[in-house]
């Protein structure tokens, strides 16, 4: 009886590392970074067409991106910080930020 215990919880155990291990797959990485992409870009309503940079990886709970382009109704460059939570899979977005004072605008 106590070995099919064992051999129970063993299984459960690697089970459960199989399934750990798929979610940190090259292909759950990239549906991460593109769903962090598309959210954020969407949020992003104060730039025209926002470019996103992903982290990659992002921190252990948060996706992250930077958002460049030029801001509505105005010229110039500017930036925003963008988190994506990871659980709930919602994003919020930083105040703008000036790209030339980030060093993100060519040298003149």
């Amino acid at each position: 009886m106590n070995r099919n215990i064992i051999q129970l919880l063993t299984a459960a155990a690697l089970l459960s590392m199989a399934g750990a291990a798929r979610a940190s797959s090259d292909e759950a990485w990239q549906q991460l970074a593109a769903d962090v992409e598309a959210k954020c870009t969407k949020a992003a309503v104060a730039i025209e067409k926002p470019v996103a940079t992903v982290d990659p990886f992002g921190s252990s709970h948060y996706g992250l991106a930077l958002l460049t382009g030029k801001p509505k109704g105005a010229k110039g460059l500017v930036a925003q910080i963008c988190v994506y939570d990871k659980q709930k899979k919602t994003v919020e977005i930083g105040s703008e930020l000036d790209a030339g004072k980030l060093g993100l605008t060519p040298a003149k």
